[in-house]
């Protein structure tokens, strides 16, 4: 049995992949910060990936064993889109604001230990269920 199987693992693990690729968008922001005309980017927020998850699979159908099946890029639900914080626009056309993006890091960091301690105390519990200590 697969602990992603379990509703509380798979949604932390889906949090933490997903906070994972907004640290990647966030540090991405911040290494070219001094870029020239470079606009800040964030992803779609948690509820799309779970929507998108719901939803049902679309794309090419496999209607022979010997089809090749498409490949459906990167996970449902998580789409670079243009940064919905942006205040301003500096003279080069660059619109990072450093002081933001740190404070997004932040609180990236603390969401993911979030759900990683949500997920160790899920396995405890059901450590503890299934052993008796």
């Amino acid at each position: 049995m697969s602990l992603s199987n379990l509703s509380i693992f798979g949604l932390a693990s889906d949090r933490m992949s997903w906070l994972s690729a907004r640290q990647k968008v966030t540090s991405e922001n911040v290494a070219n910060a001094s870029t020239p005309n470079y606009r800040s980017k964030d992803i779609t927020d948690f509820a799309t990936l779970l929507d998108a998850q719901s939803a049902p699979a679309t794309g090419l159908a496999a209607t022979h064993p010997k089809h090749i099946t498409g490949t459906t890029g990167p996970a449902p639900g998580i789409r670079e889109v243009p940064d919905p914080a942006v205040h301003s626009t500096r003279l080069d056309g660059n619109t990072v604001n450093l002081e933001d993006q740190a404070i997004r890091s932040a609180e990236i960091s603390d969401q993911y230990r979030l759900a990683a301690q949500l997920y160790r105390k899920g396995y405890e519990l059901l450590t503890l269920s299934v052993t008796g200590r």
